[in-house]
């Protein structure tokens, strides 16, 4: 972000700084309005939140209010704000993101609290994230465990291109990248756990049609009528790839903990349990080896 003062030029009247994001958190809805009027304005001047606060009165040039209203005809055209911005904060990092890419979301962080209390810190283990996308949970695991070699698969090239620029930028090194379908690229190999956040919405589920959903990739959103096509085929396939007490933690829809939990009985996972997130809906079931 840039600390130095914008250019302030343009006609006598122009709008303010203040002025500018009262009219775009009028225009925009939800109760978002406001932080995302900040973000998309402090994202077109270069600045930062704080900034914009003890610069109220300053009066961009042109050009940055008009990539400004660029960039909020999108939004209120319905784009993410994260592609907007190209960016997403998740764990203790932001993320590169783009429309090849889901965008990271707060739920998914208790998925990755949950894989650190079974990974034991200070010695080496081997990590799979499965549906990588940015590289969201991968990263936020190599990050908390420095000794641990992970692997992050995806189907999409266009995504392993971003999580490999996100480890980059991150400086993680104990990471490799495998493009396939869930398990394929691991087979004949063992992990002392494997995370995924896998689609889990139902194909003809009403939402794909609203919000920002309609802007992400439909591949890393919906599986099949019921939503578990994709969690069938891991959760069938993960007890070839773990080792002897190794566990399998699956991010899942609020009302499918039940299900998942039938999945992995069926297939001899022990231990298994549904832990619920910050708003107390099912969200991450984790089944163990024997």
């Amino acid at each position: 972000m840039m600390k130095s003062p914008i250019p302030t030029a343009g006609p006598s009247g122009s709008a303010s700084v203040a002025q500018l994001l009262a009219t775009a958190a009028a225009r925009l809805p939800g109760e978002e309005a406001r932080a995302e009027a900040e973000r998309l304005l402090g994202h077109a001047l270069g600045v930062s939140a704080t900034w914009l606060y003890s610069h109220g009165e300053d009066v961009p040039e042109p050009a940055r209010v008009d990539a400004f209203e660029h960039l909020l005809a999108r939004r209120l055209a319905g784009e993410p704000v994260a592609y907007l911005l190209g960016q997403r904060g998740f764990w203790r990092f932001d993320l590169q993101v783009t429309p090849a890419t889901l965008i990271p979301r707060p739920e998914t962080e208790r998925l990755v609290e949950l894989a650190l209390e079974r990974l034991p810190g200070g010695r080496p283990l081997r990590i799979a994230d499965l549906g990588t996308g940015t590289g969201a949970i991968a990263l936020a695991l190599a990050h908390e465990r420095p000794l641990a070699d992970v692997v992050a698969v995806d189907v999409s090239e266009q995504a392993l291109a971003v999580a490999r620029e996100n480890a980059r930028m991150l400086g993680l090194a104990r990471i490799g990248f495998r493009h396939g379908d869930w398990l394929a690229p691991l087979a004949g190999e063992r992990f002392e756990l494997i995370a995924s956040n896998p689609p889990y919405i139902a194909d003809d589920d009403v939402h794909l049609q609203q919000g920002d959903l309609r802007f992400e990739p439909r591949g890393a959103l919906a599986s099949g009528h019921d939503g578990l096509d994709a969690i069938r085929r891991i959760v069938a396939d993960a007890p070839g790839c773990l080792s002897p007490g190794g566990w399998l933690l699956v991010e899942h829809g609020w009302d499918q903990g039940p299900a998942v939990r039938e999945l992995m009985l069926a297939q001899g996972f022990e231990n298994v349990e549904t832990a619920q997130d910050w708003e107390s809906r099912d969200r991450v079931t984790s089944g163990r080896h024997p």
